[in-house]
């Protein structure tokens, strides 16, 4: 009997059991980080194929060097996804996209040999992958990094990384522990504008920088329009809900927390201050050379709408809190703000930089260069494209995990003062502690549902 018939059998002897002793098998079967010879292709699986994954998926399979063997989702294919609630999602979706490319591109004109899985387990189980990209809700993120860092298999992990503190202190052990590679979607750091923002920063040519500013979105917006539906409704043929809820709390299916509005609510997600501030954020660290290692010592004057802790969409609509360094920096982020980040330094020098825009002020400061012996940041021109080479060469990505860690650190911290009706918490980046506040410590984790635990 092999695998896939006694896995069938058991699945239909006893749903109760089998999932548990699913994660056991896989957390049971520990293998070393694996570098490919340069004539090798990289085999790569989608864990979660929804809005990210399929914007995603076009810069993997454009690449000579990797195969896309395999999709894992507990959707089969259902509508609604998207910024717009225009797209299709769900394994079949990217099944059908990955083999039309590979179709498109053989000289039979067909092919067929994308495989597909609701559960990621049994794809871990049944295929041998080099790498993953992970684009399922944050509260899944550290359990299935955790899992695939024991069997060695790199990660590209969309960003938020983690759904708590402490998960993304775990995460960060695991990666380091296995020697994979782990890139944190945090794609605009493969941006020349970002790039050239944070060098220009970092060489001091604005002077001391006196403060900056951050803006990220606000409100509760409706990504997938389903956000009037917001009652329970009977599941989806074709969709393992309880496989989607994993580790977060059980709660009747409702198509408003669905697909990319599930940002809203805290048992998923951080919000949008942690959504746009894993981004944003990220850039201030690099600027300031803390991205790795440092971080702030507080977050202060946090003021926020924050709705009742039972409502669906309970993550703070308009918001506004300071993030202090130990040297007295102060980073002010607001949904108030124009979406992107400012660095004001000395003598009226400023620095505004977004996805669309670098401006500088003076004007003439533009025309300046870095010169040799200057302080030059990790150039990446295709954050997927650098993680598939740092694969093959064992170096460190332009997003390395500690980086992804000590950004979304800070959203997390904002997050907990709002939560807790604090004006700010205090913060050890040394030990990553919250010192003498037992409250605030409690919620630096996110409790997993007990089927569902690593």
């Amino acid at each position: 009997m092999n695998r896939r018939t006694f896995l069938k059998g058991s699945l239909a002897a006893s749903a109760a059991l089998a999932l548990p002793s699913l994660l056991t098998s896989c957390a049971s079967t520990s293998r070393k980080a694996r570098r490919p010879k340069p004539s090798e292709r990289i085999q790569v699986g989608f864990v979660g194929f929804g809005t990210m994954a399929g914007d995603s998926l076009p810069n993997f399979l454009g690449q000579e060097r990797v195969q896309v063997v395999a999709i894992a989702d507990p959707v089969t294919e259902m509508t609604n996804y998207g910024y717009r609630g225009d797209r299709v999602g769900g394994r079949l979706v990217g099944q059908k996209r990955t083999e039309a490319y590979y179709s498109e591109h053989s000289q039979s004109g067909t092919y067929k040999g994308c495989r597909v899985y609701e559960d990621f387990r049994d794809m871990f189980e049944s295929e041998s992958l080099d790498a993953i990209v992970l684009s399922t809700p944050d509260h899944w993120h550290y359990p299935i990094t955790a899992l695939a860092a024991k069997r060695g298999i790199h990660i590209y992990g969309q960003k938020p990384i983690s759904h708590s503190i402490n998960q993304g202190k775990k995460m960060v052990e695991a990666v380091r522990k296995s020697g994979i590679t782990f890139q944190t979607g945090s794609q605009q750091r493969s941006s020349a504008y970002f790039r050239i923002a944070a060098e220009f920063v970092r060489n001091g040519r604005l002077g001391k920088v006196e403060r900056i500013e951050v803006g990220l979105p606000g409100g509760h917006q409706d990504y997938s329009l389903l956000a009037s539906r917001n009652t329970p409704e009977p599941v989806p043929a074709g969709f393992n809900y309880d496989l989607w809820l994993g580790p977060a709390p059980e709660r009747p299916y409702i198509p408003a927390l669905s697909h990319v509005n599930w940002r809203h609510n805290f048992d998923y997600s951080g919000g949008l201050i942690s959504d746009w501030g894993a981004h944003h954020l990220d850039i201030v660290q690099w600027a300031l050379g803390l991205d790795v290692t440092g971080g702030p010592v507080a977050i202060e004057n946090a003021v926020a709408d924050l709705p009742a802790p039972d409502a669906l969409y309970n993550t703070p609509p308009n918001y506004v809190f300071d993030v202090v360094y130990a040297n007295g920096l102060r980073v002010n982020v607001s949904n108030r703000l124009p979406n992107g980040i400012r660095f004001f330094g000395e003598n009226g020098k400023q620095i505004f930089v977004s996805r669309n825009e670098l401006t500088m002020t003076p004007t003439e400061l533009r025309k300046e260069k870095i010169q040799p012996g200057e302080t030059r940041l990790y150039e990446s021109n295709h954050h997927e494209k650098n993680f598939i080479e740092c694969i093959y060469s064992g170096q460190e990505p332009v997003a390395p995990i500690e980086a992804g860690h000590r950004t979304i650190t800070i959203a997390q911290l904002a997050n907990i003062a709002i939560r807790l009706g604090k004006p700010g918490v205090q913060w050890d980046p040394a030990t990553q502690t919250i010192p003498n506040d037992p409250k605030a410590t409690a919620l630096m984790d996110h409790p997993l549902r007990r089927k569902y635990s690593v």
